[in-house]
């Protein structure tokens, strides 16, 4: 056999061995360029990108500052509330002290609050104080129309359209999960802190 015949004959034996090796190639792009367009699917529907004020009266934007790439909480709540809110938030710092140091390393709380116009940055700071709220946990506010943009994206509604209107009857659930790998849940706010974040845990386990 000359040798212009066997380069021949290895080229074809490599051949399916390359168009394989092309095929996971191939393969492995389409997933990763499926999950990323998953990701900014969720992102635009559920996840505003808009300015919002926290407790220290920094400008900052919804997604890109306190969601993206993150393992995070969001409530909703306000400073006057005397009803659920107060339990909900002495809970969430519960969970705080659960969870200890992982609070502003490798999770991230939001409480957003459900009357703008009366919680200002500066009453927010008196009101996480209260909560001792420490470095890891972003109290907010915005503009009206942004914050009720979030409440609906994000699935904060009540079916009863006219509970709904009614912010003292808000829902005081807790949403969690892990922004990267798109894995998300919710839990009541007034369930068992230890559950709590036992849940939020899960969902960081999983990064």
């Amino acid at each position: 056999m000359d040798s212009t015949r066997r380069k021949l004959l290895g080229l074809a034996a490599a051949m399916p061995a390359a168009s394989s090796l092309l095929s996971r190639g191939t393969l492995a792009a389409s997933v990763n360029t499926a999950s990323v367009s998953a990701r900014e699917m969720i992102r635009k529907r559920y996840f505003p990108d808009v300015f919002l004020r926290n407790q220290n009266n920094e400008r900052v934007r919804f997604y890109d500052d306190l969601i993206k790439g993150k393992v995070v909480t969001i409530n909703f709540f306000f400073a006057e509330c005397q009803d659920i809110c107060p339990l909900i938030m002495s809970n969430l710092s519960r969970v705080q002290r659960l969870l200890g140091d992982k609070v502003g390393r490798e999770i991230f709380m939001n409480s957003i609050s459900l009357k703008p116009e009366q919680d200002t940055p500066e009453r927010l700071k008196g009101f996480a104080k209260m909560h001792h709220a420490g470095p890891g946990w972003t109290l907010l506010t915005g503009k009206p129309a942004d914050i009720e943009l979030l409440r609906r994206s994000l699935g904060f509604t009540n079916p009863d359209p006219r509970l709904d209107k009614d912010v003292n009857q808000h829902i005081g659930n807790i949403r969690y999960g892990n922004e990267p790998l798109m894995l998300w849940a919710a839990c009541p706010g007034m369930a068992n802190p230890e559950f709590i974040a036992e849940s939020i845990g899960w969902v960081v386990r999983k990064a």
